[in-house]
């Protein structure tokens, strides 16, 4: 935990230097993310953890190789026992079926194919976490800002941690959400919808984006995505279906009915309403907050000098700020976007996100999942809230009087 904690305070320190400069040689870029693969390959070299997701995404892929349907199939059902791995044996809540969307399984599915491994799912989301970097480099240079922004997002210690360490599924929607955004400046319309429905079947966050989508794609390319998006249900469609019109998401449900972790806004709502309501209203926000965002980018398209990337992560964090369990993963999907001073705030949160791994250290004493220590999320949303106080009395300090204003004028 210390060095996770050190990682991040150096990880601010450098943050501010990639944003204080207007433009990094070549060469350090190039020394600054071999830096980054050799400490993401330290990583790579780690066993998961006893229960971490990546057990179960192997079991998913296996399930549907051996002709199994991951939505229905629940691993501690006695009947499918000679179906496990040693691997597999692992995975967290074996008495649920799977909850992943089904880009998310024909991801798995792939994988296991060439490799039926955690350390294969790892390296998979390592490739997608070094694709991220040669995509968002194209796209900085088309919307001439400086290469060494990268580094905002292949020095965050998430990314290890998440991606390398663990292996963690949100990064192969964060990099189908990067080409998305990057074909949408470049005006590919019919690539940017698809892109983003495909990131949408991975895992569900980046649906608050829509609106930022609206007019610059157009009717006929957003049709295309949903069409795709619903081919790719198809292998899990099974008799309750077509008798009922109930779409395959396994154990989505208890996932909403049940799961909470680190969700502040959730937790204060949570004797209120349902807590079906209280996600719909966690979606809301993030639609609202993409929604505002369109409107103050008012051009039908953008032009790669109007294009910003700080209107993707807002959104999502939005979301996420309502959402009944906020792993430190969830966040993989906005690094990619944290590339100006303008999301300074989600940038201090991936880092001040990192004291909750301590219920993972308390687990691995032998001490029961239970709710986070309160010391946790005060220093976890108190550093976020302290940061916005300080930005927001620097903002007013910054802007004239009107009676100062006045009395220059005369």
């Amino acid at each position: 935990m210390t060095s996770l904690t050190l990682a991040g305070i150096v990880y601010l320190l450098a943050i501010r230097e990639f944003f204080a400069t207007p433009k990094f040689s070549r060469r350090v870029v190039v020394i600054g993310l071999v830096l980054a693969a050799v400490w993401h390959i330290g990583f790579l070299r780690l066993p998961p953890g006893a229960d971490d997701d990546i057990h179960r995404y192997v079991w998913d892929g296996r399930l549907q190789r051996l002709g199994y349907n991951p939505y229905i199939v629940v691993p501690s059902d006695p009947a499918v026992n000679g179906l496990h791995t040693p691997e597999t044996r692992k995975l967290n809540n074996p008495d649920l079926p799977s909850p992943y969307p089904a880009g998310a399984q024909l991801f798995f599915r792939a994988v296991t194919a060439i490799h039926e491994s955690a350390f294969a799912m790892k390296v998979a989301f390592a490739f997608c976490e070094f694709a991220i970097v040669f995509v968002l480099l194209g796209a900085l240079h088309c919307t001439r800002q400086s290469a060494h922004l990268v580094l905002a997002y292949a020095w965050n210690p998430l990314l290890a941690i998440e991606v390398a360490g663990s292996g963690h599924l949100d990064i192969v929607g964060a990099l189908l959400l990067v080409v998305s955004a990057a074909a949408l400046v470049r005006r590919w319309r019919a690539t940017a919808a698809v892109a983003l429905g495909l990131a949408i079947a991975v895992k569900f966050l980046p649906v608050v984006l829509l609106p930022l989508y609206w007019k610059r794609v157009r009717i006929r390319d957003a049709a295309l995505a949903a069409v795709v998006v619903g081919l790719l249900y198809v292998p899990f469609l099974n008799r309750s279906f077509f008798n009922h019109g109930r779409i395959p998401i396994g154990s989505l449900g208890t996932y909403v009915q049940s799961f909470r972790f680190n969700g502040p806004v959730f937790a204060a709502l949570d004797q209120m309403a349902s807590p079906q309501l209280l996600v719909g209203l966690a979606v809301l926000v993030g639609l609202a907050t993409a929604t505002w965002q369109r409107i103050r980018s008012a051009a039908p398209e953008w032009s790669p000098d109007q294009f910003a990337w700080d209107l993707f992560a807002w959104p999502m964090a939005a979301s996420l700020l309502c959402a009944p369990v906020v792993f430190p993963w969830y966040l993989l999907w906005l690094l990619p976007f944290l590339t100006s001073a303008s999301t300074l705030l989600i940038i201090i949160w991936t880092v001040s996100i990192i004291p909750t791994y301590v219920m993972w250290h308390l687990r691995a004493l032998g001490r029961p999942w239970g709710a986070l220590p309160g010391w946790v999320m005060l220093l976890e949303y108190g550093c976020v809230a302290i940061a916005a106080s300080v930005i927001a009395l620097r903002g007013s300090a910054g802007r004239p009087r009107p009676n100062a204003r006045r009395s220059r004028e005369q």
